[in-house]
């Protein structure tokens, strides 16, 4: 199987938790390699164009207001089958439906401050890679 590519965000939650190193753990040990990471702090007009695809849902202010509440991690994780690797190593995004080895079972305060964000699929995690990073910041 080919290696991909998915994004991954570590939230203001875990952040501001000192999480970081114990969530990259979690995805390190499931074979998924850090392969461009930086710690960032984002601003309403980028968190708001990143998560423009829930702009007509109810939580959507919430969500912007909440990534803004700390800086994030943004990294992109590569390995085989990377998108889905790191959907089931983050777990449900409700912490109380999630697997108890997850990230979010362990580690989220809530379903909105669920610690984590992932690509869904391929396609998607392409142009969130790209909202965030160069090529030449992903490295082999």
């Amino acid at each position: 199987m080919a290696i991909e590519h998915t994004l991954s965000i570590l939230k203001p939650d875990a952040t501001r938790r000192n999480l970081t190193g114990k969530i990259n753990a979690l995805f390190e040990a499931a074979g998924l390699r850090i392969v461009a990471q930086k710690r960032i702090q984002l601003s309403e007009a980028e968190a708001g164009a990143f998560y423009a695809v829930h702009k007509e849902r109810p939580f959507y202010g919430s969500l912007v207001s909440s990534m803004l509440s700390a800086p994030v991690v943004v990294q992109v994780l590569a390995g085989e089958n990377a998108v889905a690797k790191h959907r089931e190593v983050m777990g449900a995004t409700d912490p109380k439906k999630a697997e108890p080895h997850t990230v979010r079972a362990q580690f989220a305060e809530s379903i909105e401050a669920n610690s984590v964000h992932g690509s869904d699929s391929p396609e998607n995690a392409a142009t969130e890679i790209a909202f965030f990073f160069a090529g030449t910041e992903i490295l082999p």
